[in-house]
């Protein structure tokens, strides 16, 4: 999931690998159009639900709103420890960090949407690769 500034530069805000979810929960609950891209880089299942569908399954099957709960909350808590991550970490660290949350993923995608996420530039990110390797 990703936006784009005024410039045009791709700013990754997460990634959802095998059995994974993602949505722009802000667009969903508030029924207006997100400013937010997901992109589907490898074949993937894709699964729509408007809001008044998903309310009468909350309500209705207990068990799918508790799964979907926890699956949110979980997300949330992610979110939250990469605000914190980028506010205080450094590029090199946010990278390690990156590859213990998405350990198969690094080498699956372009250099450009691994910097997005870090918010760094792809050269930057090919120097801390180069510095690690050499350790």
């Amino acid at each position: 999931m990703f936006s784009i500034d005024g410039k045009g530069a791709e700013h990754t805000i997460q990634f959802a690998v095998e059995n994974d979810w993602i949505t722009d929960i802000a667009s969903f609950h508030s029924e207006k159009p997100s400013s937010l891209f997901i992109e589907a880089i490898e074949p993937s299942t894709i699964v729509q639900i408007e809001k008044k569908e998903l309310l009468y399954f909350y309500v209705n099957y207990p068990k799918f709103d508790r799964n979907f709960r926890v699956i949110i909350e979980n997300k949330f808590i992610q979110l939250q420890n990469r605000v914190l991550q980028n506010i205080s970490a450094s590029a090199k660290e946010r990278y390690l960090s990156f590859l213990d949350a998405y350990p198969l993923l690094a080498n699956r995608i372009p250099n450009k949407q691994i910097a997005s996420y870090l918010g760094i530039t792809p050269e930057f990110l090919s120097s801390i690769r180069r510095e690690l390797s050499t350790k």
